[in-house]
């Protein structure tokens, strides 16, 4: 069941594209770079599919497509 819309995929990829370009330039770096990267990386996983497994116990839905 997908529960995320465009608009949430979109924020999703954007933020992920903007911690992976800091963390390549090292903006941030260390523990707190890694932790970031691999959220980024769940971040594009979870647009792709279009499911976050977050929203599901909240019974959050921004796919506004029935």
């Amino acid at each position: 069941m997908k529960n995320m819309g465009k608009a949430d995929k979109i924020i999703r990829l954007l933020i992920a594209v903007v911690v992976t370009i800091l963390f390549l330039n090292q903006v941030i770096t260390g523990v707190l770079g890694i932790v970031l990267v691999v959220l980024a990386g769940v971040f594009v996983l979870t647009s792709l599919i279009g499911t976050c497994p977050l929203y599901l116990p909240f019974k959050i839905n921004t796919n506004r497509k029935k």
